[in-house]
C-alpha cells in the first residue's frame, strides 16, 4: 500500500477512490484500511490478553500485535503488568470456556457468584433427577455419612413419587387442547410436574455448569473457592488452577496444537484469606456487640431505599453473618454514632492487604430487597447480574414452602414427611456439610441490591406465565413493594400477576 499526499493531506493511495479519507487537520497521516472490523480466531486466553494489551499501547495493527506475541513470552508480560504492577484490566481481555461436571448444586451457586459471569447450569425443569444420585460431602464419615446417604435417598425417592402424582393430577386437571400435539402436551405436563417435584431436590444433587469468563474473573473465582468453608469448593478451586496450567481437555480442531489456557494465572491464585477472615471477624463482632434480636415475624419481600449510606454498608456487612432482617440491622446502624459504625468498617477491613479488593458488602444499589424465599427460587434469581447479592447461612430455620399442587395431588403427607426428615437430619450433622441436605423448598434469607432498571427487568421477566410459580410470586411482590415505595416508578413495571396462568405454555 502506498501513501500519497493530496492537497496537503496524506491518504492511502490504494484506497483513495474506494473510501473517503478521515481528515482531522492538514498534514495528518490517515491510513484507511480495507477493513475496519477484524475477527480473530480462538487464541489461548493469556496470549490474546497480551496481544490486545500491546495493541492498545502501540500504533501497530492487530495482525502485527499477534505476530509479536508469537515470538515473545506472554507469561513475563502478565507477571510484570498484571500481577506485579496491578494492571488488572489486562486480564479482562482474555476469556476462557470452562465446564464443571458432576458438582453439587451448592457448588454451582458458589461458582456462579461472580458479578461478571456468563454461563449456564443444568436445568431442574426438564430432567429427571430421581436416579441422579447425590454428592457426598468430604467432611462426612462413618455414621454421619450413612445418615446423610439415607436421607438423600429418601428425598429422591419422594421426589419421584411427587412428580408422578403431580403429573397425574395435571393430566386430569388440564386435558389436551385439540390444537396441541400429543408430544408437546406431554412435555409441558412433565415440565410442570418437575416444577413441583424439584422442591424435594437438595443442594447435594449433581449438576453441570459451563462458563465463559475472563482471566481476571477466573482468578477471583479460584481465590474465593480455595477459601470456602466447604471442602468440595476448596478442591474445585485447586482443580480449576491446575486446569488453567494444562492444555484444554476438549479441542475443536484436532490439528491445533493445544496450549495451556492460563499458565501464569495458575501460579498466582492463593486463597482469598481476607474474605474468609473478615467473615469470621464480623461474625464474632456481631455476637459480642449487637443488641438482642427483635424477634419480629419474617416478611417474604421487604423493600427499602436507605438514605443513610454508612448505616446501609454496616448493615450489609453484618447481614451474611447473622440471621436478622436487613431492616432491623439498618435501624440499629442508623442509631449508632459514626464512631460505632466505623468500628464495623475497621473490623471488616482489618485483614485486607494491598492486593485485596474491598469487600462486596461495601457495594450498593439504590433499592434493597430483603427476600425470605425458597432456595430453588434463589437459584433462578441468582442468575441476574446487574445487582449485588448476599445470603445468610443455610441454617434451615425458616421452614419450607409447599406448592398448591402437592395438596391437590394428595402428596402432602409424603412431602411433609420427607421435608421434616431432611431438617431433622441437618440438625444432627456437622456444619457446613449439613447444608448439602437443604431441600430446594426450604426458605432462606437473601439480600438483593439494585437500581430501578434492574427491578423493572426482574419483575417483568420473572413474573411471566412461562416462569416457575415460586419466583413468579416473588417478582410480582417486588413490583407491588415498588408501587408502595415509589408510586411514580412502580406503575411503569409491566409485571404479570401470579393468578394469571397458562400451564400448558412453555
Amino acid at each position: 500500500m502506498g501513501v500519497a499526499r493530496q492537497d496537503g493531506r496524506w491518504v492511502n493511495s490504494s484506497d483513495a477512490d474506494a473510501h473517503p479519507a478521515i481528515i482531522t487537520s492538514s498534514y495528518d497521516i490517515v491510513l484507511t484500511p480495507n477493513k475496519r472490523v477484524l475477527t480473530l480466531a480462538p487464541i489461548p486466553p493469556e496470549k490474546i490478553a497480551y496481544a490486545l494489551a500491546r495493541y492498545s499501547r502501540s500504533p501497530d495493527s492487530i495482525r502485527e500485535s499477534i505476530e509479536w506475541v508469537r515470538s515473545h513470552d506472554s507469561r513475563k508480560f502478565l507477571e510484570s503488568f498484571y500481577f506485579q504492577y496491578g494492571h488488572a484490566s489486562i486480564a479482562d481481555l482474555g476469556h476462557a470456556v470452562i465446564c464443571f461436571e458432576g458438582i453439587s448444586e451448592l457448588a454451582a451457586t458458589e461458582i456462579e457468584q461472580e458479578p461478571l459471569w456468563d454461563g449456564q447450569a443444568k436445568s431442574s425443569r426438564y430432567q429427571d433427577f430421581s436416579r441422579s444420585g447425590f454428592i457426598m460431602p468430604g467432611e462426612l464419615e462413618g455414621e454421619n455419612a450413612a445418615l446423610y446417604r439415607q436421607t438423600g435417598e429418601a428425598l429422591l425417592a419422594t421426589y419421584g413419587e411427587v412428580r408422578e402424582l403431580a403429573r397425574a393430577r395435571l393430566k386430569e386437571k388440564l386435558p389436551r387442547p385439540a390444537d396441541m400435539a400429543a408430544d408437546a402436551y406431554e412435555r409441558n405436563l412433565a415440565a410442570r410436574a418437575f416444577d413441583v417435584a424439584r422442591y424435594l431436590l437438595f443442594w447435594g444433587v449433581p449438576t453441570n455448569v459451563g462458563q465463559v469468563v475472563s482471566i481476571r474473573t477466573i482468578e477471583k473465582q479460584i481465590r474465593r473457592l480455595k477459601a470456602s468453608p466447604y471442602e468440595e469448593l476448596r478442591s474445585l478451586g485447586d482443580e480449576l488452577a491446575q486446569a488453567c496450567a494444562a492444555p484444554p481437555e476438549c479441542v475443536w480442531d484436532a490439528s491445533w496444537e493445544a496450549e495451556p489456557i492460563a499458565p501464569t494465572l495458575a501460579r498466582h491464585s492463593e486463597p482469598d484469606a481476607h474474605a474468609a477472615r473478615a467473615r469470621a471477624d464480623l461474625r464474632l463482632w456481631a455476637e459480642q456487640n449487637l443488641p438482642p434480636a427483635a424477634g419480629a415475624g419474617s416478611v417474604y419481600v421487604d423493600l427499602m431505599r436507605p438514605s443513610n449510606i454508612p448505616a446501609e454498608i454496616a448493615a450489609t456487612l453484618l447481614y451474611p453473618v447473622t440471621n436478622r432482617p436487613f431492616r432491623e440491622l439498618y435501624d440499629i446502624a442508623c442509631a449508632w454514632s459514626p464512631r460505632q459504625r466505623a468500628e464495623v468498617f475497621d473490623v471488616a477491613l482489618a485483614s485486607r492487604t494491598r492486593r485485596d479488593e474491598i469487600l462486596a458488602g461495601f457495594r450498593g444499589g439504590l433499592y434493597c430487597y430483603d427476600l425470605v424465599i425458597d432456595v430453588g427460587a434463589y437459584r433462578d434469581l441468582q442468575r441476574h447480574r446487574r445487582c449485588q447479592k448476599y445470603r445468610q447461612e443455610y441454617a434451615g430455620g425458616l421452614g419450607f414452602e409447599t406448592p398448591e399442587l402437592v395438596e391437590e395431588a394428595g402428596a402432602r403427607e409424603i412431602y411433609n414427611r420427607a421435608m421434616s426428615h431432611a431438617f431433622e437430619t441437618m440438625r444432627r450433622l456437622p456444619s457446613p456439610a449439613c447444608h448439602y441436605l437443604l431441600p430446594f423448598g426450604a426458605r432462606s434469607r437473601f439480600l438483593f441490591k439494585m437500581d430501578f432498571a434492574e427491578v423493572e427487568y426482574v419483575s417483568k421477566l420473572r413474573s411471566g406465565v412461562k416462569g416457575h410459580f415460586s419466583y413468579r410470586r416473588i417478582a410480582w411482590e417486588m413490583k407491588c413493594k415498588m408501587e408502595e415505595l415509589e408510586p411514580e416508578l412502580g406503575r411503569l413495571i409491566e409485571a404479570t400477576p401470579p393468578w394469571i396462568e397458562d400451564p400448558l405454555r412453555r
